[in-house]
């Protein structure tokens, strides 16, 4: 028989690529179809997508700049995730090095001596043994893909970790900003809330003033006293959010307390960029950061079923070494020194694992069943917030202006009610609750404006805006 060495490389090469990971499809998602069921949404004209818009511009407002630059910067968690790629990275590249051979060098040194007593000449022998090697330990050749799909597993978590990342930029920087909005409509209520207690607070004293003349009586003032009350109870819940607001702002931004260097600002003054585009179902729940986490989850479960199916074949591993051996240290390196090599060629045929080659199988089959229900449900959380937000967004605004009309028409009834209390016609009942009525209406209209603006930035959360 004829030995042909390039015939064995090409078959090996030939062997080397093949692969058992299965053909991926990805799972159906038919059921997006659109976004929101409310018949009078439209999209706006030359919307920009969320995901192409930077958050800089969608959050137009420079108090906003600060507080989540310095939340991107500083943030425990996004820090974290960052450190979550660095080993992903890590963790690829030790499976990667798994396709190139191991390479090393080595060198030995031999000497012994023999006493005349132990020598059969009866005269004792010393001799020298110097070997300098370059050698290949236990390379495996990947004939059946097993190394590749461990390789492409890994592949797959490092860029499912980067998607990660994504998601929790994607998620500091709405929280960040709603925190913000919610400290701004907590002292925008407090200032509500300390005007109304004045206000409410002079009502009692004239009242108080007007017993003491017999012009006004004791149920008037009592009702008065109860007033002031509930709004001083309001005035140190308030008091307490607003700083509990500040708390939870800063630990978003990751730096030490300090309220002065905080924006001055109110709900009011807040605006965003205009014109952000829903775009259509597939593109935005296929772009958005925790969909394509998952899918590269599936993917990297989907190799995994790979390298257990090669797992059932032969390996081979090749042990090879060259160098030099000599009797003298100065000849190895000068043309003196003995050539030797060394080829080691080891074949492992699993003939029986007790079940684990079938068990590993198994359990890489569930967990990339697993993963496709992972998958399903991204996509299904997806059309469902997006939903959601847009739905949201077309009521909002319908609710704000109808809630802005009903507090003009409580200052008009409480307006009248104070001048047909002071002509005698009403009791101070019927100010008092309008007076009542005027401050619940305008709590509602503050809070219906906090929900429309946290809307906002919901809606360019779920839509992918500022994940990269």
């Amino acid at each position: 028989m004829t030995f042909k060495p390039l015939t064995v490389l090409l078959a090996a090469t030939v062997l080397s690529s093949c692969t058992m990971i299965p053909d991926f499809a990805r799972p159906d998602f038919s059921a997006a179809q659109n976004w929101s069921s409310i018949p009078r949404y439209q999209e706006p004209a030359g919307g920009v997508l969320a995901m192409q818009m930077d958050w800089k511009q969608f959050f137009s407002a420079p108090e906003f700049h600060y507080v989540i630059g310095t939340a991107l910067q500083n943030n425990k968690d996004l820090q974290a995730a960052a450190l979550n790629i660095r080993e992903a990275r890590a963790l690829y590249r030790i499976d990667r090095a798994d396709l190139m051979p191991n390479i090393n060098a080595n060198g030995d040194a031999t000497l012994t001596e023999s006493s005349d007593e132990s020598s059969v000449t009866g005269r004792g022998q010393s001799s020298e043994l110097y070997e300098a090697n370059l050698g290949v330990a236990a390379y495996e050749l990947d004939l059946f893909g097993k190394i590749r799909s461990n390789n492409e597993s890994a592949l797959n978590e490092y860029l499912a970790t980067q998607e990660a990342q994504a998601v929790v930029r994607n998620s500091l920087i709405a929280e960040t900003a709603n925190a913000y909005l919610q400290l701004l409509a907590d002292q925008k209520l407090l200032e509500l809330t300390q005007k109304t207690l004045e206000a409410q607070q002079n009502t009692y004293d004239l009242l108080s003033e007007s017993l003491e003349k017999g012009v006004s009586t004791e149920q008037d003032v009592a009702r008065a006293a109860t007033a002031v009350e509930t709004a001083r109870v309001n005035f140190y819940q308030y008091t307490r959010f607003v700083a509990q607001d500040q708390n939870a702002l800063f630990l978003l931004m990751g730096v030490p307390q300090d309220n002065s260097v905080l924006p001055k600002s109110t709900l009011d003054e807040v605006t965003f960029k205009d014109g952000l585009d829903s775009g259509l179902p597939s593109e935005i729940l296929l772009m958005r950061p925790d969909v394509k986490q998952a899918e590269y989850e599936l993917l990297a479960r989907n190799a995994d079923i790979g390298a257990a199916r090669a797992a059932f074949f032969p390996s081979i591993s090749l042990t090879g070494t060259y160098g030099f051996a000599s009797q003298s240290l100065s000849n190895l390196f000068t043309g003196g020194a003995a050539g030797a090599w060394a080829f080691l060629p080891q074949i492992t045929l699993p003939i029986f694992q007790g079940g684990r080659n079938q068990a590993n199988l198994d359990l890489a089959e569930i967990r990339k069943e697993k993963a496709v229900l992972n998958y399903e449900k991204a996509i299904q959380t997806a059309f469902r917030e997006v939903s959601d937000e847009l739905a949201a967004r077309e009521t909002l605004d319908g609710q704000l202006q109808a809630q802005r009309r009903l507090v003009e028409a409580a200052e008009t009834v409480y307006s009248v009610s104070e001048a047909r209390y002071k002509s005698g016609i009403d009791s101070f009942l019927s100010v008092l609750d309008a007076q009542r009525e005027l401050y619940a209406y305008q709590q509602n209209e503050i809070q219906i404006e906090l929900q429309r603006q946290t809307n906002l930035v919901n809606l360019y959360k779920v839509l992918g805006g500022g994940s990269y």
